[in-house]
């Protein structure tokens, strides 16, 4: 099913973003420093939640960075760090340790929890699961809380991964997460745009109020929305490239140009880049969108809401009424 929301976002290639990160993965977490504040803001605001958790899964977990939060956290809960690429998988095992003989109880919850059928399912002592977020390996109403770090950028239907998330979470569990919005790398989409306008260079990222009105459509309720802008500064423009190739985020769009870029192309998107110097450094910025909602049916207000168990009652009426009490 197509995305639904006012600003269509272009088809991303699956199997392009998990090459990328696979091959990013052993340089990922030195240039990774936006997603690791990213995850300890994620981190503080569960610290304000009262759901009682006991299987908790990080939907593109990466190498782990917030799912050790997670563990920590909740110590008693199941948690499963799930990612599309095995090679961030195999770093996150280097972060999560856990016991080296798990008990019964514990792998008993893991294959109840699992669809362990789904030949896909990487599954292993360290709750590693190899898995898209469009195709989630775990039983409908599973899961008390799903937390996502920075990865709805790479889902070209959100419609479709929050709906999925909506499947496996149990009545009244929740959703966290957090993802790009639309002024996200505006510097260096600017620079492109003046040095190739044919191309698009830069993802396209969609805006706070879209993701919202997914969420209630994919059967969400109590979304609540709220965004975060940082910036990173360089030396020099080239070294905003190379962190994001060093984090595996390279343009994922099916349709991009197949071709070489010219080299007269690119330096031209270096100069115009300059135009955002300031005090010496060039900025990258990133506007953090974070979301969490619940897995309740929402309260639709105006005509169309349900109207079951509603008295409806004059103004007059109940002046009337309140008079003679």
């Amino acid at each position: 099913m197509p995305n639904s929301s006012d600003h269509a976002l272009q088809p991303m290639n699956r199997q392009h973003i998990k090459q990328h990160f696979s091959h990013a993965a052993p340089s990922y977490d030195d240039a990774a420093i936006l997603q690791k504040t990213v995850a300890e803001r994620v981190d503080e605001r569960l610290e304000l939640t009262t759901i009682e958790v006991k299987v908790v899964i990080d939907i593109g977990a990466g190498t782990g960075l917030l799912t050790e939060k997670i563990q920590q956290r909740y110590p008693q809960a199941q948690c499963f760090a799930v990612d599309l690429s095995e090679g961030m998988l195999k770093q996150a095992q280097k972060r999560l340790t856990l016991p080296r003989f798990p008990s019964l109880k514990s792998l008993q919850n893991l294959f109840n929890a699992c669809r362990l059928t789904r030949k896909w399912a990487n599954i292993n002592r360290s709750k590693l699961v190899n898995a898209d977020a469009y195709q989630l390996p775990f039983a409908d109403g599973s899961v008390d809380l799903i937390v996502s770090n920075l990865m709805l950028q790479w889902c070209d239907d959100p419609d479709a991964v929050f709906r999925e998330f909506r499947r496996v979470l149990r009545p009244e569990g929740m959703l966290m997460f957090t993802t790009f919005g639309p002024d996200t790398l505006s510097e260096l989409r600017q620079s492109w745009r003046q040095a190739d306008p044919q191309d698009e260079h830069v993802n396209q990222f969609i805006d706070m109020h879209d993701l919202g009105d997914a969420l209630i459509r994919s059967g969400f309720g109590q979304p609540v929305m709220d965004v975060e802008h940082f910036t990173l500064t360089y030396d020099k423009p080239i070294g905003v490239l190379k962190d994001l190739k060093a984090i595996g985020a390279t343009q994922a769009n099916q349709d991009r140009s197949k071709g070489l870029m010219g080299k007269q192309r690119f330096m031209k998107m270096l100069q115009a880049y300059e135009q955002f110097r300031k005090e010496g450094k060039v900025p990258a910025t990133y506007e953090v969108i974070h979301g969490h909602a619940w897995a309740a049916k929402e309260i639709i207000k105006g005509p169309g809401r349900d109207r079951t168990g509603l008295v409806e009652i004059s103004l007059d009426e109940f002046s009337r009424q309140t008079r003679h009490k």
